[in-house]
């Protein structure tokens, strides 16, 4: 049993991937109802909150209790983690081309990769090395390569985006040695969602969904996006942390900007390029290089 939970925790991370990278199909609806970045990243939250909150009440409603000495583990998921990662993201996104700020994004799994390596011990392996630096390269080639029109503040803005991404992982680790991945998940949101409402200017928001041609069907759709887009993808990352090193999953989540690519190619007709496409393979072969299991890394059978 053991075993098996082992197997799929690498799944669980590349399926969270997976998830993420269809969020542009929900960003590019909800901003043609004139909503701000800000604001789609608070609907995005909140409503995941709401979905979190009864799954946990219906699975265990005792897992509403948390230690009071765990609040500041939880405001740093919430507020230092899932809100700082996205305004910055979407700050950078306002200060440099598109491409440059995913970059900067996707250097997560090296922030990953230095905390596991300080705070938990994981060992920097040769294979480990080498799936990161396939993974960045390939997400660089995936995200487009561009130098232009970076300044010292949108340059700090995007690696603060990488660094708020990658603390996911490192807090989540610690999070889930005391608590189930659905209080972990739950608080989270809780806390993010509370952030985002200073800062996304609720009445404009509330303005917006009044004005919509039918405000059921645009909150229904919202609801549709929390649930693909942070919901799933969230919970089977939290889930997959349970048994995969941090620096590990950083690396196979690596797999959301290639999924980005093919939602792009897919549904909005963007063209493929060769270099995206050789950052697609590169970021697989990182993704195969981690899962592969040489005789010297295989184990024998576990009793369950």
């Amino acid at each position: 049993m053991v075993r098996n939970r082992r197997n799929i925790g690498p799944l669980l991370i590349i399926l969270a991937g997976c998830f993420w990278g269809s969020m542009g199909i929900f960003v590019r609806k909800l901003t043609s109802f004139g909503f701000s970045s800000v604001q789609i990243v608070s609907i995005r939250v909140t409503l995941a909150a709401l979905f979190f909150s009864v799954l946990l009440l219906i699975r265990n409603p005792a897992g509403f209790r948390i230690s009071l000495r765990d609040i500041p583990l939880f405001l740093g998921l919430g507020f230092g983690s899932i809100l700082f990662f996205t305004v910055c993201y979407f700050t950078a996104i306002t200060m440099m081309p598109l491409s440059t700020a995913a970059i900067l994004l996707y250097t997560s799994p090296i922030w990953i990769m230095l905390m596991s390596a300080l705070f938990f011990r994981e060992k920097l392996t040769g294979r480990k090395l080498l799936a990161l630096a396939l993974a960045f390269a390939g997400c660089v080639l995936v995200s487009g390569i561009s130098g232009e029109g970076i300044s010292l503040t949108g340059l700090l803005v995007g690696l603060g985006s990488g660094i708020g991404y990658g603390l996911y992982s490192i807090l989540g680790t610690v999070a889930l040695r005391k608590y189930s991945p659905y209080t972990v998940t739950t608080y989270t949101f809780l806390f993010a969602a509370a952030g985002s409402w200073l800062i996304c200017n609720p009445s404009d928001m509330v303005s917006k969904f009044s004005a919509a041609p039918s405000p059921i069907s645009l909150l229904l759709f919202c609801c549709l996006t929390a649930l693909v887009t942070a919901v799933i993808p969230f919970l089977s990352y939290t889930l997959g942390l349970q048994t995969v090193e941090a620096s590990k999953a950083g690396i196979l989540a690596t797999i959301e900007p290639m999924v980005a690519t093919l939602v792009g190619i897919l549904f909005f007709s963007e063209p493929i390029t060769l270099l995206s496409g050789l950052g697609i393979l590169l970021i697989l072969a990182a993704v195969v290089l981690l899962n592969w299991k040489t005789e010297s890394t295989k184990k024998p059978p576990e009793n369950a």
